[in-house]
């Protein structure tokens, strides 16, 4: 599993999160209940920004996107387009193996109700910042949903405001690099069907253009 260069899985900068872990821990003893690392490539040309551990999928196994509903249109879409050797992603142990992609978080920790709060994310940028830095030229930033677009603005000292969020938004960046933006592959949005399998497709078509290139 790729760490960046100053994870501490043992981090409690966010009081509030790491208070809220703590009864986790207690309450399901099994689960990792931890901060949650990036997982895939240590070079990767495709980095994926997700949002936070969701509680019963990577707060407890310890591998974003991993034994929860968010998981099944990631894994699946990215086993299609080339990115994985499996379609799906159950455990750590599962043989699971990313191919020049890499997925991350925009906050570590599991946060109260899936909602982290402003300075939760700001605290937490700091790990963003350093693997965004480590990024080769034409590197691809996949940001799913709001707050993960928001953070990797942030990371990279870019206004917000400059760089709208909307699902299938494209933006060059330095280096020849991009962002480009999709709703969060969630339950919620994808049985409201905000997100559909053919719209997150879409996404991933540009993607593999933008790397062809």
């Amino acid at each position: 599993m790729f760490k960046p260069a100053g994870f501490n899985l043992e981090c409690r900068a966010c009081p509030r999160l790491a208070s809220f872990l703590d009864d986790v821990r207690t309450q399901y003893p099994g689960y990792h209940a931890r901060p949650v690392a990036p997982f895939g490539d240590a070079d990767p040309r495709l980095l994926i920004v997700g949002l936070a551990p969701g509680m019963h999928g990577a707060n407890a196994t310890g591998r974003p996107f991993t034994g929860d509903y968010a998981g099944t249109l990631l894994y699946n879409t990215l086993y299609q387009f080339g990115f994985s050797n499996r379609p799906t992603s159950q455990s750590l142990t599962d043989g699971l193996e990313l191919k020049g992609c890499r997925i991350t978080n925009a906050v570590k920790c599991l946060p109260p109700q899936n909602k982290p709060v402003g300075s939760e994310v700001q605290t937490c940028n700091a790990y963003l910042k350093h693997e965004l830095a480590q990024l080769r030229p034409g590197t691809v930033v996949l940001a799913l949903g709001g707050v993960a677009h928001g953070a990797v603005l942030r990371a990279l000292g870019l206004k917000v405001g400059a760089y709208k969020f909307g699902h299938g938004r494209r933006y060059a960046l330095e280096n020849a690099r991009w962002l480009i933006d999709s709703y969060h592959c969630s339950r919620y949005n994808t049985q409201t069907r905000r997100l559909t399998e053919d719209m997150f497709k879409g996404v991933f078509e540009q993607i593999r253009k933008l790397l062809a290139t």
